[in-house]
């Protein structure tokens, strides 16, 4: 392994060390402390909340010098100058590019590939859809939340290719009041199903649960807040990357500078789909789930026809499919056909 990469094969090796908990591990060691920074709350029933459920198996371990900063945009210049002060910590951020030869080595980043998880909420969405009108709400159209976009509307698309999703971005990482302005607004043009991308997804979720719309969940699980609403949902387990960070420091082993990994590596999951999601969709979502897990599955791929983006340029030649890994996917600045709204 070299300290700049965490390639595939070392990821599955790690994640059998992983998976075997903390008992494994040696605990000879004087404890460190481990240092985990949030951007909201813990109970946001979102992303801090999905940090705050992994943070809390952590605790059950021995420790070592690294600390999480968890906040979206703050990896350059923010966390690098703190990393370039403290050459002995480890810094290991959710999200954020690391690159060799720029970057110090013993910063690094680590994110999951949850546009897996949102391919699944929309095969689900062209299900459960009567007006096949879906609606996706987000803050802003950076590249990770396009991708979602486009995933959701591909995967609905893949049970009926005449299902639109209409996007509202509100500019805002949170505002409730424009949260709801958008819930009710996708509503009244129709939209029966939602999904989100945003820290905190709980003002959307109970807008749209109560004007009788269906909802596909992100980050964590809101199945608590809208029990007769919620269909499924695309989350992370951050516990994965979290422990593989913590045992290659406890090991003494270079920091593993570039982590990633998605439904088949344990860094995403989807929550548990509500009663009222029938056979026919369950099936849809698992045959694609299971060909996810096998690594068998490309979400962004051109098919017979090609791919086309919201203008009607062609994006992805026929027969041409990315992996998660490909670079063209990190920079991601276009909405797929099917999608309406302006990036």
């Amino acid at each position: 392994m070299t300290p700049h990469d965490f390639n595939r094969r070392d990821l599955i090796k790690a994640l059998g060390v992983a998976g075997s908990g903390w008992a494994g591990l040696a605990t000879a060691q004087a404890p460190i402390s481990l240092g985990f920074i949030y951007v909201g709350p813990k109970d946001d029933c979102g992303y801090n909340q999905s940090h705050a459920e992994a943070v809390a198996e952590v605790k059950k371990g021995p420790g070592a010098m690294l600390l999480f900063p968890t906040s979206f945009g703050y990896f350059d210049p923010h966390m690098l100058a703190v990393a370039a002060k403290n050459p002995n910590v480890r810094f290991a951020h959710c999200g954020g590019m690391w690159t060799e030869g720029k970057h110090p080595k013993n910063t690094a980043s680590f994110f999951g590939y949850i546009a897996e998880g949102q391919h699944l909420n929309g095969v689900i969405a062209g299900h459960m859809t009567k007006s096949k009108k879906l609606g996706f709400i987000a803050a802003k159209p950076i590249p990770q939340v396009l991708r979602n976009i486009n995933a959701f509307t591909m995967g609905a698309r893949s049970v009926d290719p005449s299902i639109t999703t209409t996007v509202i971005f509100t500019g805002e990482g949170s505002m409730a009041v424009k949260e709801a302005e958008a819930t009710n607004s996708l509503a009244d043009q129709g939209a029966d199903v939602f999904t989100i991308h945003f820290d905190g997804p709980k003002v959307i979720v109970e807008t749209a649960a109560k004007r009788g719309k269906f909802v596909c969940g992100y980050h964590a699980s809101q199945a608590k807040l809208a029990p007769a609403a919620y269909l499924t949902g695309a989350e992370w387990n951050w516990l994965v990357p979290y422990k593989i960070v913590i045992d290659v420091a406890r090991a003494g082993k270079p920091h593993p500078n570039f982590v990633r990994g998605g439904l088949k590596e344990g860094f995403v999951k989807t929550s548990a789909y509500g009663s009222m999601v029938g056979a026919p969709a369950r099936k849809a979502a698992d045959d694609v789930k299971a060909l996810m897990l096998k690594d068998a599955f490309d979400t962004f791929k051109g098919g017979s026809a090609g791919l086309k983006d919201d203008t009607g340029k062609l994006v992805i030649p026929a027969g041409k499919a990315f992996k998660q890994t490909a670079p063209s996917l990190e920079g991601m600045n276009y909405l797929v056909e099917g999608v309406l709204g302006k990036a």
